[in-house]
């Protein structure tokens, strides 16, 4: 989605990885940011102003809140009894402010419950309309929709692993290109390994489909040197 407006999505939670300030360099001076709860301080951390913070507060520093109310974030508080989590609300937020991609920094640490309500967040169908990733501690996690005949372009490494995972119901008319196990108009069923553990053949690949929704996960650390 070149060109299209981007938000930075920053959550809470333990850790920080020097990755995300290496993509930051990367992302437009100026880009706008929301903070979940805990978010507002590894967003101070990595340097970014946050625009609009929101959560219900119980994990960010007073310190950190305060700095961010006083370089003019919108503080959108919310009661610890809601219906929806902080990073929810903080993508809802992201939405509202027209984003076309949203970018989230997130920890792949802390409670695993959090961690799997996150990713299965990432695919939902409320957020169809706009090019999604994350990077989580050291993983980074793509969005891969059906719609559109290019489907989604990654950059990599060869030999670098990526897993790709129905959600939410099959996955049909999977292709792929530049990935050592290709894939051509298969189907990849929610609750299947079938995906896990494809490589990066070339610099570049290419994951579309005809139905359905994937995260495609790179889990980081060491690339995959076997021959399969």
């Amino acid at each position: 989605m070149e060109g299209a407006e981007i938000v930075v999505v920053v959550a809470g939670g333990p850790g920080a990885e020097p990755a995300h300030l290496a993509l930051l360099r990367t992302l437009p001076p100026g880009v706008r940011v929301v903070a979940a709860d805990g978010g507002v301080d590894r967003a101070l951390a990595l340097g970014l102003r946050v625009a609009v913070a929101v959560g219900d507060f119980d994990s960010v520093s007073s310190s950190g809140l305060e700095a961010a109310a006083e370089t003019g974030a919108r503080i959108d508080r919310y009661p610890a009894d809601k219906d929806a989590t902080d990073l929810e609300l903080a993508l809802d937020a992201a939405l509202e402010l027209g984003a076309g991609r949203i970018l989230v920094l997130g920890s792949a640490e802390g409670r695993l419950d959090h961690l799997l309500s996150s990713l299965l967040l990432l695919g939902s169908d409320r957020f169809a309309c706009v090019e999604l990733d994350a990077l989580l501690g050291p993983a980074t996690v793509h969005v891969v929709r059906a719609g559109g005949e290019a489907g989604r372009c990654l950059d990599g490494s060869p030999g670098e692993l990526v897993s790709l995972l129905a959600l939410h119901g099959p996955a049909a008319g999977v292709v792929t290109e530049g990935l050592r196990y290709a894939l051509d108009r298969e189907t990849l069923e929610p609750g299947s390994s079938r995906g896990i553990s494809n490589v990066f053949a070339a610099t570049e690949a290419s994951i579309s489909l005809e139905t359905g929704v994937l995260l495609a996960v790179r889990p980081g650390g060491e690339p995959d040197r076997g021959t399969g």
